[in-house]
């Protein structure tokens, strides 16, 4: 049961003793102005300001000193209601004397069950193909690979893919990490290649394979919103013209770089390695390079050797800042399915047999 405070207590009280006292005193007190705030005390009741000299007293529902200072006495029936409402409240919740226990909360069921938030919002497909390894085991190379084909079962070819979470900061010039690599089974993509070049180099790129060629007139296209090409190449003659186009191919990753291999003036070559399989790769702000190399229906062999050419150009490219343990954790993964966690001691060792 509800306990009553000491407020609703002692106006019933008071209003009790009132009523044997005098109509005129009653008259008197219930005439005086309300207070600024409410005094309460227990029985018997005693008002009073320390801070005053003169003070008045309530005894047995005696109004003493009524003349030197002002009473006032509250709404006693909107306090006795008050009261009745606690002690209803209490029987209420009590349930006649007993405790109240609270309804358990219901069972959970399907995806919202599931411990991981992320895992609440994957696909049955996904969560399915998550059983087939365990979460947090470092996997050799031909296991890793095996398991990725399996995982790879949606209706089209995925991509496979390599990350790799190194120990540096790019924001600093001395820790930042772009290159190439030649995959030799190359990407499974074909690819659609740009060149900017003039006079001589106009031929040479067109006899080499290219796609699209082109000068001051595809640089007009391009900045017209003309995109339909996976890379640019361009002869280093042709880069100041190219300055301009930095807000339009930069944020998509095709403006024209020497340390990307795509301003040279061995322009056939660059057409031939990225037609191949050449790819581009850098770590991001975060210090994590992401990495195609290949396609879930090449052979286990192809991936392997794939992988382990771009595991060795990771090294091979180690920023002249990077201090301590550069490898932190190496995962490799389908497009559309789980990471697998690589044993990076036993990946940086490996080496291809003979036959391959």
């Amino acid at each position: 049961m509800a306990t009553a405070t000491p407020s609703s207590l002692t106006v019933p009280h008071a209003a009790s003793s009132l009523h044997h006292h005098n109509q005129q005193d009653l008259k008197f007190a219930l005439s005086l102005p309300k207070p600024r705030c409410p005094i309460f005390s227990v029985y018997p009741l005693v008002l009073n300001r320390r801070r005053e000299r003169n003070y008045v007293k309530w005894v047995d529902g005696t109004l003493q000193n009524d003349a030197k200072f002002r009473v006032v006495v509250a709404a006693l029936a909107a306090e006795a209601e008050v009261d009745e409402g606690l002690v209803e409240e209490g029987e209420e919740e009590s349930g006649g004397g007993g405790v109240a226990v609270a309804a358990p909360p219901k069972p959970k069921k399907g995806k919202a069950a599931l411990p991981l938030k992320r895992d609440r919002r994957r696909s049955k497909r996904f969560l399915e193909i998550q059983k087939l390894r365990e979460n947090k085991k470092d996997y050799d190379l031909k296991t890793a690979i095996s398991l990725l084909k399996q995982m790879a079962s949606t209706k089209f070819v995925e991509t496979v893919e390599a990350h790799f979470r190194l120990n540096i900061d790019p924001k600093y010039n001395d820790q930042q990490l772009r290159a190439t690599v030649n995959l030799p089974k190359g990407t499974g993509q074909t690819v659609k290649v740009a060149v900017l070049a003039q006079g001589e180099k106009l031929d040479e790129a067109k006899n080499a394979g290219a796609d699209l060629v082109g000068g001051q007139d595809l640089i007009e296209q391009i900045k017209g919103g003309f995109m339909d090409f996976d890379k640019l190449i361009a002869s280093p003659d042709m880069m100041p013209k190219v300055a301009s186009l930095g807000k339009i191919l930069g944020p998509r990753g095709l403006m024209p770089n020497p340390k990307a291999g795509t301003v040279t003036t061995n322009i056939p070559q660059a057409i031939a390695e990225f037609k191949k399989g050449k790819v581009e790769y850098r770590a991001d702000k975060t210090g994590i390079v992401h990495l195609p190399f290949g396609k879930a229906n090449f052979s286990e062999e192809d991936l392997l050797e794939n992988l382990l050419a771009a595991v060795k150009s990771v090294e091979a490219n180690k920023p002249s800042g990077a201090k301590g343990v550069y490898w932190k954790s190496a995962h490799v993964c389908s497009s559309m399915g789980p990471s697998i966690r690589l044993n990076i001691r036993e990946t940086l060792d490996y080496k291809l047999p003979s036959n391959a």
